[in-house]
């Protein structure tokens, strides 16, 4: 699996090298991180020096362990902005294993919504772990069929369907159809300092 995340626009970001720059920014040792993360120190350096592709449920926990948005993994350098519109052109699409992601403010928008596109290949999940980050999560099911799971209980969304949670309550998805499920995620962090996106996803932009 490339390690790289590779955008539309023909750029591409690379996960390892990200993790590696956040990791040094907060002053942590690799040893350090897989204590705050739970993951081991060789799945760290792995990514790190390139040898794997995270899944979604590994890259948010390295996100909430560093205290950043998951967005964060796949950020490019970007002026702020308070008003973004975005075309099906120029969105950057970004692939994390199993699942196809699309920022929807471009790594530009100044507020602390985070909103993405999320396409699920079949029979595929988030990954092995829960999902957890604080905040509010909307999830609204745009074609297919997707099972998530929500603090032990199970929904399933079909087209037009939608689910709203605390995110604080694990979760995690998983598309167990034949055919891709879209769905268009919404976080809404309770600490602007949180990027609920790389709990989900790792870090989009610096």
């Amino acid at each position: 699996m490339n390690p790289a995340i590779g955008f539309a626009s023909g750029s591409a970001v690379n996960v390892g090298e990200k993790l590696y720059q956040l990791r040094s920014w907060r002053g942590y040792s690799i040893r350090h991180l897989a204590e705050m993360s739970g993951l081991a120190i060789n799945t760290l350096s792995l990514i790190e020096n390139g040898k794997t592709s995270p899944s979604v449920s590994t890259l948010q926990q390295v996100a909430m362990a560093l205290e950043v948005p998951i967005t964060a993994f796949f950020e490019m350098d970007a002026e702020k902005q308070a008003v973004i519109c975005s075309s099906n052109q120029k969105r950057e699409q970004a692939q994390l294993q199993d699942t196809t992601i699309e920022d929807l403010s471009l790594g530009k928008y100044s507020g602390n919504v985070q909103a993405l596109l999320v396409t699920l290949p079949p029979e595929s999940q988030c990954g092995e772990r829960n999902i957890v980050h604080n905040g509010h999560e909307i999830v609204f099911c745009l074609s297919g069929r997707v099972h998530y799971r929500v603090d032990g209980q199970i929904y399933v969304l079909e087209e037009n369907d939608s689910l709203m949670f605390e995110a604080h309550l694990p979760h995690c998805w998983k598309n167990e159809e034949n055919v891709p499920a879209r769905l268009l995620l919404v976080m809404v962090p309770n600490d602007p300092r949180e990027k609920a996106i790389e709990r989900h996803f790792g870090p989009l932009n610096e």
